[in-house]
């Protein structure tokens, strides 16, 4: 069964740093894009960050500067790291792996979630 688990959600303070984590061990990550979406309480989901299989990256207007994406395909691990953290970044985070040849191979993680203190 395909699992993604993110970790490494929290309390921040305003300006602070937080770096996320999303075990992917139960698939083979290299073929997957990897991404990171964030859904605050009462809103949609959107896209934070993604990295394709190549390690091309792409982030939202809103984090562009402040946060980076990465993989790590020998730990099967993907990581966001977060810097000068504001309230307007508190959500649930979440892990997204997607094929880029099968869309039915379409997988999510459960959340961690970030909360930024003013």
């Amino acid at each position: 069964q395909v699992q993604l688990v993110e970790s490494g959600g929290g309390l921040v303070q305003s300006g602070g740093s937080l770096r996320l984590s999303c075990d992917a061990s139960t698939i083979t990550i290299e073929y997957y894009n990897m991404e990171w979406y964030r859904q605050a309480q009462g809103k949609q989901r959107d896209l934070v960050a993604g990295i394709d299989t190549g390690g091309k990256t792409n982030y939202a207007g809103s984090v562009k500067g402040r946060f980076t994406i990465s993989r790590d395909n020998a730990k099967k691990m993907i990581h966001l790291q977060m810097n000068t953290l504001t309230p307007e970044d508190t959500a649930v985070y979440l892990c997204r792996a997607i094929h880029p040849h099968n869309p039915g191979l379409d997988f999510w993680g459960q959340g961690t979630q970030v909360t930024v203190a003013s």
